[in-house]
Order: C-alpha cells, then structure tokens, then sequence
C-alpha cells in the first residue's frame, strides 16, 4: 500500500534540506552559478520626450556602467530563469555585487498552486489570435513540480524555501500566498524551516464574491478566498502597525454616545488584562478597586481631561473615545476590503494570476523600512516590482516564464521606473547538465549525447580532443558537426573556427553544422556577414537535458529532437546628423526573420496563422525593442524603448513603431548602434551597425 502524503513528508523535506545544502556549499567553489546582465533598462517610453531633465538623467546613467564597473550602489533586478539557480547566484554574489545572504528585508511569493491550471497565453497578433503552450523549459519545470501531484510540488518548494530562509535578514519576513490545494502542507513544510515559533500569522484574503456555479452542477461552498502564510526569520522583524477605517455598522454599535458640542464617542474598558498576576496596578478610582491597564498618574490625568467616565455609582469606569480622534482599527488577519483583479481595472496586465496592487501595497508598508529590499521569486506579472518601486523600496524579481518577464518589463517601463538590470542565469544548461547526469559530468560527454541525436558520428579521437565534432556521410557529400559548449556563448569566433575546421581538418568538408545553445544576440548579423552557403547554424531544443531526464535516456529520443534554425532582426541604414551643438539618429527596422515555426509550442492550426503574419508582416511580430547608440559590446544599455501596449507612440496597441529618432549629445567619430528585439514568443535578436561622424 503506496504511503499517505503525511508519512512521505519527513522524506520530503529531508531531501529538500540535502538539496539546499548542496547548493550551499557549492557557492565557495570555482564553479559556482552567476548572473549574466542582458539588458541595462533606462526606462523612456515615449519616443518624441523633451523633457531635457530626464533625458539628462539618462546620459548620466549611461557613464556608471561599463567594463569591471558597478552599476552604482544598487541596481534593482528582473532575473529570467530557475529562481533555485536565482537565489544560489544571489548567495555567492560576484565581483560587481557582494553576497545577499541576510540582506532582503521582505519576500512575497504567489507561486502556483493548481496543478489542473491551463497555463497557455494568448497571443494578440494583427487581425488574429494565438494560443501558446509554455516554453519547453516552462512545461518541464511544471510537469516536475506536478509529476507526483502534491508529494511533487512540496518537493519542489521545499529546497527554495531554505534558499530564501537564507537571503532574508534577521529583521525579515516571508509571506508564501496559497489556496487550499497546497495551503495545510506548506504550512507544515514552513514550520520546518522557519520554526513554529517564528510563524506570525494566516491571513485570509477574501478575494471574489461567492461564486454562482451552483448552476453547474457544484456541491461545494464557494471558495472565494486565498491564504498567505507568514513568518519571521527571527523573534525581532520589522513590523509597521496598520489602521484600516471604521465600518460605519462599527461606528453606529459602538460611538454610541454624543458629547453637548455633537462630538461623537464610545466607552472603553481599561481593565489591565490578566490582572496583578500580570503586572497591572491594582487602586481603588471612583469606589472602585480593580487591576488597571494605566499607572496611577496617568489614571489620575484622564480623569482631570474629562475622560473617565462612571455611568452610575459602583460600576467600573469607563474610558470617553472620540470618533473624531480614532486612528481606525488595528488590521487583523481576515482582508475582505480588496478586491482581485477586475476585468476593467487599468492594472490588468493579461497575466492569468495577476494580484491587485493594494494587497501588496499593503505587505510591503507593513513588512518592509523604507528604502528595504523587497524580492519576488515568482515574478508572475510583477505587482511587487511595482509596488516596490511606486513605495520606495529596492527589488529584485524572477521568473521562469519569458512571457512573465516581458510582462514585469513593460509594466516597469510603463511605470517610468529607475534603471534596472535584466538578467539572466549562467551556465543555465551546465547546471541542468549536473542535474540530469551527475555533479561530475564533463562538456565532452554532452556533446557526444548532442551529435548522437542530430544523427552524426564522432570523429576518431586523434581529431577530435574536445569530444565535439562528429561527421555525417552520406548521398556522395560529407558534412562537419560541431557541437558547441553549454557554458559560452555561440558567436563569430566559434562559426570562423567551424569554417577553418571545414576547409583543413582530415582533408576537408562539404558542409559544416554548428550546434549551438546559446548564442550572442548579433549571432544573425555574424552569419549574414559571412555569406557562407556551405555554413549552418542551428539551436539545439532548450529542454534536451529534461527530456533525456523524463524520458530515460539517449535511444527513446533518436528522432524525436529537432534541431531549430534561428531568428534575426535587419536595419535600414542608421542615419546620423548634426543638430545644433548635438545630433540626432535615426533607426528604423527592416525586417524580422522568426525562430522555425516548428520550434514554438502551437499546434498545427495556430503554426499557421503565425506563417501568415510573419508572411504579411514580419514586423508584426516584434514584442519590445530598444536602442544602446553606444553600445561597448558587453552591456547593452537601452536608452529608448517602444513595446506593444505602448500607445504613447503610435495609438496601436498591437505594433511597434518602426523607426526611433534619438536626440543624442555630440560625439566625435563613429558609433556603434545596437538594436535588440524580443519578438511575441520571448526569443531574442540584435543588430549593430558602426555609424560614421554625423553629418
């Protein structure tokens, strides 16, 4: 008989410590996990500002970060990828930012809750409507946190709880917001990790009103409620006291009474609680002689301003409470005053699980000192970067999602933030790597299992040290493979030594096929340069290491992998001109080239209406794009953005615009201008052109 969740849990969560423990004593060594910064954004949302003040802001922004400097004293954070990989890279730190751990003064995670949840997005393009599946990285960590229904997703949190118990301060508090799906087990899990004795409350937020499916067929109560689980890390937390406003039925049972000038009041008890056994002061006030919760003195001043009141001899006095003088009612842990998320409401972002601002509005004032640093590692649509940011507060958020990401950036951008960093997480697939096939795995033994899936048999060891090239014979041609590593970035170096390797190695090649996981963002400009007809490049799937995780191995995948060629954005010709004592330049985009079709989770239906927009109008499929006129090849800082949703630009919700004008100061010699793109489905692409002297 298989166990009852109950008695697998100690297992469960003795495995989740094992987890966290590796990973943190992995942050000391050589390899540990880092950050990659993307993207330094300098929100501008409006393509024609003039507001010289902030564009001043801006250039002054452009000078603190550079090669081996730091982005000032903090830089808030966006974070795409694992939040496990996330909180370990904010452990170790690096050279530009030292260590978090015991730094964050607040966590808030929504992580999800329902395992029959339809996670699709839809997608609005030009005259149709797309519906998309998770990313295949989305849909693995998804099916693993659900692969064994609850059992699976307590696992799941379990190792990301002791990670986040890590980065919080001694001051500091989590809030874990659930429903009643996995609610009473975390419960449990949290009191694990955090201590019974720092849990501070369960609050019941009131969500919706009943719901009316009584009418289909439903023989439950209405839930219409989630509940958030929060603790401390220790027994001193910052902790801001709330008042919410008088009910009018409180005001009307209680206030009862009203003073000669129409002032309203109640009368209060000042019983001391628990009596002398709890240190209150017993003396006789007005005949009476009780335990009191005031000292004599102070007793003796209410009763000399009027305000202790005896309704008739020998009862016990009372204390006069203006309404006029009331701070409201001490917040208590059952929130029915707000309301989700409604179908008008301008916050709405598109993001199914989207949480209204006030609720964190609200957890941010009560848990966090100004200037604090508030994170979320389940970003969802980033209502706590944006409260963060609108209260003061510093930030860090991620998300396993793309599409989440793209959300939390453009509602940032929309908010006219503070510079952020967009980043992302190193060595993603050499940590997925050491996942799937042990700690002491080695890039060659990756590479091999990468040839053997595109069908390509290794060359003999003599030609080949690195274990990564392997070869395809057949039809009277011969073709080259190269497997590129997981831990680099594919880019012009990699494809010039794949074209030497061709032209020289064992006499000579047909073709060359270089396989590549990650690739720098001017990657389609590189090959375009190139002009090589006897050169390809294509991406191998994201999700290959979980599927060889899921579906047990090398020989169940043979033919089921396909190997995807990629996206690239084209200019127009960049002009520059001078204008007064500064000079203007002008950008406009040519042409969007999708990532294969194949390669997006749509089914056949919706694969073809995308082949019919990015037919009729590639651009169309462009997501967000940005410009970095001065860009150093390392950090692309972009100074002026246009989105989809953006109608300050152009009125149209579904386009961006296609051309931006920059009013730039002066520069002698030539510029280096990037261009990168987000298209709808979160894939990335950039173009550089070198601009001469303005003229």
């Amino acid at each position: 008989m298989p166990k009852s969740l109950l008695e697998q849990l100690p297992d469960i969560v003795a495995r989740g410590k094992q987890e966290a423990e590796r990973i943190l004593e992995s942050l000391e060594g050589r390899h540990r996990v880092g950050l990659q910064t993307r993207e330094w954004v300098l929100p501008a949302k409006d393509a024609a500002a003039t507001d010289w003040i902030a564009q001043n802001q801006r250039a002054g922004h452009l000078t603190k970060v550079g090669a081996g400097e730091t982005a000032g004293d903090w830089q808030n954070r966006l974070i795409y990828g694992d939040n496990l990989l996330a909180m370990a890279a904010l452990l170790a730190g690096d050279e530009q930012t030292p260590s978090l751990r015991g730094k964050i003064d607040l966590i808030y995670i929504d992580p999800p809750f329902d395992s029959k949840a339809d996670y699709r997005t839809k997608v609005a393009l030009p005259g149709v409507e797309l519906e998309q599946k998770p990313t295949v990285i989305e849909q693995f960590a998804y099916s693993d946190t659900w692969s064994d229904g609850t059992a699976s997703y307590l696992a799941m949190i379990t190792p990301r709880l002791i990670l986040m118990r890590e980065l919080l301060a001694d001051t500091g508090s989590i809030y874990v917001h659930l429903d009643w799906h996995v609610g009473h087990y975390v419960k449990i899990v949290m009191d694990e990790v955090f201590g019974k004795d720092n849990f501070v409350n369960e609050i019941v937020w009131k969500r919706s009103d009943a719901k009316g499916d009584a009418t289909q067929g439903s023989s439950h109560f209405s839930r219409v409620h989630d509940t958030l689980l929060v603790y401390g890390k220790g027994e001193t937390r910052y902790w801001k006291t709330v008042f919410v406003p008088l009910t009018q039925s409180y005001v009307d049972g209680f206030y009862k009474h009203v003073d000669s000038d129409g002032r309203r009041y109640k009368l209060e008890n000042m019983l001391g609680p628990g009596g002398e056994a709890k240190g209150n002061p017993t003396y006789e006030v007005m005949g009476v002689t009780r335990s009191w919760r005031y000292s004599r003195e102070r007793m003796q001043r209410l009763i000399d301003q009027g305000l202790v009141i005896q309704t008739r001899p020998g009862t016990v006095p009372m204390q006069k409470k203006y309404l006029d003088e009331s701070k409201g009612v001490q917040l208590g842990s059952w929130w029915d005053d707000i309301s989700m998320i409604r179908g008008w409401s301008g916050e709405k972002s598109g993001y199914f699980t989207q949480k209204p601002e006030k609720l964190l509005e609200r957890i941010v004032e009560v848990s966090s000192p100004d200037a604090g640093l508030v994170a979320d590692f389940f970003g969802g649509s980033g209502t706590t970067a944006a409260v963060a940011e609108k209260l003061g507060r510093r930030w860090i958020t991620s998300d396993l999602g793309k599409p989440a990401c793209m959300v939390m950036r453009k509602r940032l951008i929309d908010q006219n933030a503070k510079p952020f960093l967009y980043q992302a997480i190193g060595d993603y697939q050499v940590e997925a790597a050491k996942a799937s096939l042990g700690r002491g795995f080695r890039i060659g033994d990756l590479s091999q299992i990468v040839l053997s899936l595109y069908g390509a048999l290794p060359l003999p060891p003599e030609d080949n040290a690195n274990r990564n090239l392997g070869k395809i014979v057949g039809g009277g041609s011969k073709t080259l493979i190269l497997a590129d590593s997981p831990n680099k970035l594919t880019g012009a170096a990699t494809l010039k030594k794949a074209v030497a390797l061709r032209d020289s190695l064992m006499g000579g090649w047909d073709k060359v096929v270089v396989l590549g996981w990650n690739f720098e963002p001017g990657i389609g400009e590189a090959i375009a340069a190139m002009n090589d007809t006897r050169l390809e490049v294509l991406v191998i799937p994201p999700d290959l290491l979980d599927r060889l995780k899921k579906k047990g191995g090398l020989e169940k995948l043979r033919g089921q992998v396909r190997f995807a060629s990629l996206q690239y954005l084209t200019l127009h010709p960049v002009e520059r001109r001078k204008v007064g004592a500064g000079e203007t330049v002008t950008v406009k985009l040519a042409n969007y080239v999708l990532l294969s079709p194949e390669a997006i989770n749509l089914d056949e239906a919706n694969r073809g209406k995308l082949q019919a927009v990015a037919n009729k109008e590639p651009l169309a499929l462009v997501e967000y794009w940005a410009v970095d006129p001065d860009y150093d090849g390392k950090v692309f800082r972009s100074v002026w953005q246009d989105y989809r949703g953006n109608t300050e630009n152009d009125g149209d919700p579904l386009r961006v615009v296609t051309q931006a004008v920059l009013d730039l100061p002066a520069k002698a010699g030539p510029r280096r201008v990037c261009v990168r793109a987000v298209d709808v489905f979160g894939f990335e692409a950039e173009a550089v052109a070198i601009v001469e002297v303005a003229t």
